[in-house]
């Protein structure tokens, strides 16, 4: 047994960050209005974090052959429970979002060591059965977090969902210093500049596209976010470029399949988790579920997804990987078409099956992502290959929460001043944050249900806004992927490799 013990300590981290993910979707509401935020700032809690993830998942595996993995683990470990603690114990909406942004630091720091500290722990089969069960925990991670944040949030409060990291926190970090020794560090040259605009590029697009859902893309601060974000991204480039240490090696986007997958990870993210906090939100305040029953109303989608990438994912060795990620790409656009059959006075069950058709998606889709990305660059890039892909996914998720809440709140505005309600621009943030009830008993009692119609006629219209794009991008996205990815071999030469594997610089070439 005691064998399997670093294992444990490295499974308790990854679990942990990645239910952090959506444990706060289904505390949402209650965080609003405990802590009176606006839907921008609701959106920012979930967005700062996977921008965080995003943009130090590359430069964490570099910094964790410098210092050394176990070090940059514990560090890691740290620093997410001391966030948490602050997360937990925040009085203001502005306080959290710090906490979740600092929480993203030490889960990129942890996820760039996973799979380098089970490497120097296991070898042959030892070493396939590790990361067999730590694929396991990263898939079911998604759908644990629902369900742990709405028990949480239903029986304590919604500040549990971020003190609950504290216990596991300790324990993962003294199974590592037991367990774990120091490890051998190597020299390597940061691209700190790389890293500085990458993230300011991420950063200040997200930022545009939040703020334009509350002010208009006509408006002066969204236009010059973008602007800067867009600019950004172009010294980013040229840095890349010109640099002997980059960040990502630009010449691996001109390959197809590399490419593909690349894509194929941001579509997935956007089109099948970027409306979950708008669905958790609708399902509380105007359906009327308890935190609990949002987030078991939501795990359908997950637990389909896991059964069926368990199911299908040896099944599916030798097949193309255009197949099996094309096909999974279009079931999730199809299901979020699907989720269209909302309406203004639906239960959850009118999502059902929209949630069932996106999981076998995802189940789909997922487990050849790595494999497809992997065999398309040589074996001294898989550590930057498959980090990258992991940016992808966080920054597809980052973007797709901006997007699709930007459309909802500009399509529930358009129909709450349709029907002449007062102050339509701020109720439509109000609800969409979670605060139906609040603005219904705030409403004088003879407008009061004449406004909760309406309320209801604003969120499905909003809600189909969201599943409209997000159908879109996932049908369309299918397409590109599978043309892009046509070429790619059936059997990719790293196929051994964990599905989720993130950025470990470990296998990169040594120039990083």
């Amino acid at each position: 047994m005691r064998q399997w013990t670093p294992l444990l300590a490295v499974c308790l981290g990854t679990f942990m960050l990645l239910i952090d993910v959506t444990i706060v979707n289904v505390a949402l509401p209650d965080i609003t209005r405990d802590l009176d935020a606006g839907f921008s700032a609701v959106q920012w809690v979930i967005d700062i974090y996977a921008l965080s993830l995003a943009a130090l998942l590359l430069g964490a595996g570099g910094l964790a052959d410098a210092l050394g993995r176990r070090r940059v683990y514990l560090a890691g470990l740290t620093l997410f429970a001391a966030a948490s603690v602050a997360c937990g114990l925040s009085q203001d909406i502005t306080v959290l979002i710090i906490g979740r942004a600092v929480q993203g630091v030490g889960g990129a720091a942890m996820f760039a060591t996973t799979i380098a500290l089970i490497n120097i722990s296991y070898t042959g089969r030892d070493r396939a059965t590790a990361y067999g069960i730590w694929g396991a925990v990263s898939g079911a991670a998604a759908g644990a977090g629902l369900v742990i944040g709405g028990v949480l949030t239903d029986l304590l409060s919604w500040r549990w969902a971020f003190w609950v990291n504290l216990p596991i926190s300790l324990l993962a970090i003294t199974l590592t210093l037991i367990v774990f020794g120091d490890d051998e560090r190597k020299r390597v040259r940061l691209d700190l500049p790389g890293m500085v605009t990458f993230t300011a590029a991420a950063g200040l697009i997200t930022y545009a596209i939040i703020e334009a859902g509350e002010q208009g893309w006509t408006t002066r601060t969204p236009m010059i976010s973008a602007g800067l974000g867009v600019l950004a991204l172009i010294v980013f480039v040229l840095l890349q470029r010109r640099t002997t240490h980059p960040l990502i090696d630009l010449s691996l986007l001109r390959r197809p399949v590399f490419t593909g997958a690349v894509l194929a990870a941001a579509v997935l993210s956007s089109a099948a988790f970027g409306s979950s906090a708008l669905i958790s939100i609708w399902l509380q305040s105007v359906v009327g579920l308890s935190p609990m029953a949002a987030g078991l109303s939501l795990l359908p989608m997950s637990a389909v997804a896991f059964a069926v990438a368990g199911a299908l994912s040896r099944r599916l060795h030798g097949v193309p990987v255009a197949r099996p990620i094309g096909a999974g790409l279009f079931l999730i656009g199809c299901g979020s078409l699907l989720m269209l059959l909302v309406r203004a006075d639906s239960t959850w069950t009118a999502l059902l099956p929209g949630l069932l058709f996106v999981g076998v998606g995802v189940g789909l889709a997922t487990p050849p992502l790595t494999a497809a990305a992997l065999s398309a660059v040589p074996v001294q890039r898989s550590g930057m290959a498959s980090g990258v892909l992991n940016t992808s996914r966080q920054l597809g998720l980052a973007f797709g929460v901006a997007v699709l809440g930007s459309v909802f709140t500009s399509r529930a505005g358009d129909v709450l001043a349709s029907r002449d309600v007062p102050a339509s621009g701020d109720i439509a943030s109000a609800v969409s944050g979670g605060q139906t009830q609040a603005v219904l008993q705030a409403a004088p009692a003879a407008f009061r249900e004449q406004l909760e119609a309406a309320v209801h006629a604003a969120f499905a219209s909003g809600l189909h806004g969201a599943f409209a794009i997000a159908g879109a991008v996932g049908v369309l996205g299918s397409v590109v992927v599978f043309l892009l990815l046509r070429r790619a071999p059936a059997e990719a030469p790293h196929a051994g490799a964990p599905v989720s594997s993130p950025a470990v610089q470990k296998d990169t070439t040594p120039s990083r």
